[in-house]
């Protein structure tokens, strides 16, 4: 018999040629097979759901299209056409207004309740859900109690209350001046539970240590919401931020429930660019013209979004 390798103990086992096919991966790409594999039937949804709509949008905004015929293909027209229309400046308008006013009293708002509700003990689960209500309420029901506050007297609640008072009542709705904020109030009020919501969180994210620590150092209280909150907090306001922005941008709920007798106000006063892709749409049945309107929000949400995580992006 042949001597043993004394450095091995033994001749070792030969391997198998070849191996299962899983053996020639890595773990790494093991692990993004699994990954993929997974995400497949999400990626797959949303791509077929979302995606392919928004480019085919960009196409058929080239085309003259009524349902009724083939689209034509008329090149830049719809956004001549667009560009050119006195109501698209107007609606323009209004779209910006909800977003430049909308937003910043909404987060204010939100971030004033939140501060305060944190620090308080008695009743605070009670108290958040009731702020969170009209978050899980229905657009419609919500807009046409809204409706209803707004009415004359005595039927609204608001001029009935004002008129006790022996004020003047307000047009609200009827007015070219004041349809506009009345809803905006709406809206606002619409999305204040989950922007109350996210600001507390954000808020019990904070590490106690900080606070102690400021305190230790002499700091007031608006020093440490100076130095402290709001910088830490800087996550969660760029969330809010992009997020009722978008929501403002694309408000519809609420003006199409509250001037339904007048869509859009009185005027056109309150109508925002959603509203007149809707009417473009299924009303006058222009769907090439309506694509050009849908992509024009597009780039509009798109560029205000990007504009706003530059400005607010962490710098550090």
């Amino acid at each position: 018999m042949s001597a043993q390798s004394p450095s091995t103990g033994g001749a070792a086992p030969s391997r198998p040629e070849g191996g299962g096919f899983s053996d020639r991966f890595s773990m790494k790409t093991k692990r993004l097979i699994w990954v993929w594999t997974f995400l497949a039937l999400p990626v797959l949804f949303y791509s077929v759901i979302r995606f392919y709509p928004t480019i085919d949008a960009f196409r058929l905004s080239l085309t003259d299209w009524n349902l009724m015929k083939p689209p034509k293909f008329i090149g830049f027209a719809n956004y001549q056409k667009l560009f050119a229309d006195p109501d698209f400046w107007k609606v323009f308008k209004n779209t910006f207004a909800y977003l430049v006013f909308g937003t910043p009293i909404s987060l204010v708002l939100s971030f004033s309740i939140a501060f305060f509700l944190d620090r308080v003990r008695f009743g605070h689960g009670f108290i958040r859900a009731l702020y969170f209500l009209p978050f899980l309420t229905t657009a419609a029901a919500m807009a046409w109690v809204w409706r209803w506050f707004y009415q004359p007297a005595p039927i609204g609640v608001i001029n009935d209350l004002l008129s006790n008072l022996g004020l003047t009542q307000q047009p609200f709705l009827r007015s070219t001046s004041q349809a506009l904020p009345s809803i905006m109030v709406t809206a606002i009020w619409a999305g204040l539970g989950f922007q109350i919501i996210i600001f507390m969180a954000g808020l019990r994210a904070i590490p106690t240590t900080f606070y102690e620590a400021a305190r230790i150092d002499g700091l007031g209280e608006w020093a440490i919401l100076r130095k402290i909150t709001l910088p830490l907090l800087k996550p969660t306001t760029v969330f809010l931020v992009v997020l009722s922005s978008i929501g403002f941008l694309r408000i519809f709920d609420q003006v199409y429930n509250m001037t339904t007798n007048d869509p859009g106000g009185p005027l056109g006063s309150t109508k925002p660019l959603v509203m007149m892709i809707y009417q473009s749409a299924f009303s006058s049945y222009q769907m090439g013209y309506a694509a050009a309107q849908t992509v024009v929000l597009f780039l509009i949400l798109l560029v205000i979004s990007l504009l706003q995580l530059w400005i607010l992006r962490d710098k550090s």
